[in-house]
């Protein structure tokens, strides 16, 4: 008895180190980002950096605020489009669909969700960049597609399976009771799905969003192809725009020669990161309240 005690304490004592240095690698890959920035942060203020449009890295200027404005215009172009389509879509096959529909439906979703973003880029090329280069023209835009409305959709379609399949499992934890005695109070399906049905299932479809959100934020290979790698505040959805992650991937390899182009890359690493963390980190302590609850 002695001895399975002492094999059950280290086990248990094995997976919480397992877990400590599973956690402990954002840390440090957050730690080792910080450590090769600071170059650039003893050259420039960190809001010097964020707030300047000048992005000259041969004369020293590394203004980040074209790459934040771009990222930021992209991705909530991206939650705009997905977010109804999606939320509809949960509700839908949580409430209306044949359980046979609901399941092809979860195959087809983690499908999407597996497709490498390369793949979503070529067919935003082939298909969503023209698309857009006609809208643009109807609207008497001129515009060569690769815009930030293009990368917005591509990013929307990525998007989709992550809050779709998260919105589904959370509609699908609303007890059936609740269901049944909003009906019984008279009250129509779509009555009982609004005022019930979504309201306990509420901070989990924001969980749903945030995590979207946070896979929009750090694409990068499918943004890449399609958005137009242009390093200037966009004024229009037909404009080009240059993301923080199309930046890192266009760039460093290139350009780990010049130490403070190399620093600079790197501040934008960390700042994305940061970013996508700290949403990530939303979204998971909301759906631990939800679980909770």
């Amino acid at each position: 008895m002695h001895w399975r005690q002492i094999k059950d304490r280290l086990s248990a004592k094995s997976m919480i180190l397992a877990v400590a240095f599973a956690n402990s690698l954002v840390l440090l890959v957050g730690l080792g980002l910080l450590i090769k920035s600071i170059p650039i942060l003893e050259k420039k203020s960190l809001f010097h950096l964020l707030l300047s449009s000048n992005w000259h890295p041969l004369r020293g200027e590394f203004g980040f605020y074209p790459f934040i404005v771009g990222t930021l215009e992209v991705t909530a172009i991206a939650m705009i489009l997905a977010v109804p389509v999606c939320l509809l879509s949960a509700i839908y096959l949580s409430e209306y669909a044949h359980h046979r529909l609901r399941e092809i439906a979860r195959i087809t979703v983690d499908i999407m969700a597996a497709i490498p973003s390369v793949i979503y880029g070529l067919w935003g090329v082939i298909v969503v960049v023209p698309f857009v280069c006609l809208l643009g023209k109807w609207l008497n835009t001129p515009t060569t597609g690769y815009s930030l409305l293009a990368g917005g959709i591509i990013l929307a379609i990525m998007a989709s399976p992550i809050i779709i399949s998260v919105s589904l499992e959370v509609l699908r934890t609303v007890p059936i009771q609740a269901r049944e005695a909003a009906l019984a109070l008279g009250t129509t399906r779509w009555e009982a799905i609004k005022h019930v049905v979504l309201r306990n299932a509420f901070h989990g479809i924001l969980s749903a969003v945030i995590l979207g959100f946070a896979r929009a934020f750090g694409e990068t290979i499918a943004v890449l192809m399609i958005v137009g790698n242009v390093p200037k505040v966009p004024t229009s959805v037909f404009d080009p725009a240059y993301p923080l992650p199309a930046l890192l991937a266009n760039n460093y390899g290139e350009m780990m020669s010049i130490p403070l182009y190399n620093s600079a890359l790197l501040l934008s690493a960390l700042i994305l990161l940061l970013v996508v963390s700290a949403f990530n980190m939303t979204a998971h302590l909301t759906l631990m309240r939800v679980e909770k609850r």
